[in-house]
């Protein structure tokens, strides 16, 4: 199963990386030294990257686990050491060794600005998520 937020939610979160990135392109291309434009280029891929991430962010619940794509990482957590799925949203779970963690779901994470639509979309996939999880 595939949870991921709306298309405009999706394209929001990329910008993230687009507007930024947009600025870097404008820098390099009016930068003097050489290692200013290389900089600006390295930004540029980070930025690039960022984005892509971004529009990405999502859930994917799988035969015995969990992949939380996030902006940074990907965290993949096996279904039988899931103990919540916290209203933040994130999921609480412990290691092999019985340490607790806890992963924010950046997808889902709601704004009080945000339109009634796009809260609704949110709270049920998690309400989907608790399901698969088996923690309602």
């Amino acid at each position: 199963m595939e949870l991921s937020p709306s298309m405009s939610t999706r394209l929001a979160n990329s910008s993230l990386g687009v507007v930024p990135g947009v600025g870097a392109v404008a820098y390099a291309a009016q930068a003097g030294s050489g290692f200013s434009r290389v900089a600006a280029c390295f930004a540029v891929m980070g930025f690039a990257a960022l984005s892509v991430r971004g529009y990405r962010l999502g859930v994917t619940c799988e035969r015995g686990r969990l992949s939380i794509r996030g902006y940074l990482r990907t965290r993949v957590i096996p279904r039988e050491y899931i103990t919540e799925i916290t209203d933040f949203p994130a999921v609480r779970w412990t290691t092999r060794k019985g340490g607790e963690r806890w992963t924010p779901i950046a997808a889902f994470t709601t704004n009080p600005s945000e339109l009634s639509t796009t809260r609704l979309h949110k709270a049920g996939a998690i309400r989907e998520l608790r399901q698969w999880a088996g923690r309602q």
